[in-house]
């Protein structure tokens, strides 16, 4: 006989898949409109576009339908890891829409891709939510700038130009600016196209350069620490 379990609406689980339908209830936008956004907590972008690797992605999302997000990201607000109970904190300031906007510059200043085919949902979440919605959204579309391709959220490393390669990302996406000065990655283009072709046939990804993977390992832990830097 099955077990029987009780239904929690407090489990985590149930809370996280919450904050997901509320995020895909939410009316997308143009990812370059989005200066009007208050708040912090999670987003989902979208693409539409004709570079071919990403085809699966842009087919699932024709006619509006936005089924498949290429990225899933959060903006935490400022101060938030630094403690405190402060109440509804998550509705002041502008880190969502700062962070989109980064997002939107990047791939503005990339050479082969349109900020046009891109759009975004977003939802303005309690501050202790927002890592909690980001990694159920993460988990259930594993999308391919979060599983395959790193490097999208990238900022400018600063002094670390000279000893850091260029991400993933920019190797694919070659022109923002920052990246530029960057060192040649040992990823190239075509090692960056088979992990795209790995990830749409459900098949191991090929493996990156151990340096390259080391690298995203540093940058994880420092976009950790630059959080509150938005």
């Amino acid at each position: 006989m099955a077990k029987t379990e009780s239904y929690n609406p407090l489990d985590k689980f149930n809370i996280a898949k919450s904050i997901e339908s509320e995020v895909l209830a939410r009316p997308a936008a143009p990812l370059a409109e989005v200066g009007g956004i208050t708040g912090a907590g999670v987003y989902v972008i979208y693409y539409t576009g004709d570079f071919a690797a990403y085809a699966p992605v842009a087919n699932a999302n024709q006619n509006g339908e936005l089924t498949q997000p290429i990225y899933v990201g959060k903006a935490i607000p400022r101060g938030g890891r630094k403690g405190g109970l402060a109440t509804d904190i998550a509705a002041k300031g502008n880190a969502l829409a700062d962070r989109l906007r980064q997002h939107a510059a990047s791939i503005d200043e990339a050479q082969n891709l349109n900020l046009e085919h891109f759009f975004v949902r977003h939802l303005v979440v309690d501050d202790i939510w927002i890592p909690l919605g980001e990694n159920m959204l993460i988990e259930t579309f594993k999308p391919i700038w979060n599983r395959a391709i790193d490097g999208f959220g990238n900022k400018d490393p600063g002094r670390r130009r000279s000893t850091q390669y260029r991400s993933p990302w920019d190797v694919l996406h070659p022109g923002r600016k920052f990246a530029e000065k960057l060192a040649e990655s040992p990823a190239t283009p075509d090692l960056l196209l088979q992990r795209i072709g790995d990830y749409f046939a459900d098949r191991p990804l090929t493996k990156l350069p151990r340096a390259v993977v080391e690298q995203q390992e540093e940058e994880e832990v420092d976009a950790e620490d630059a959080a509150d830097d938005l």
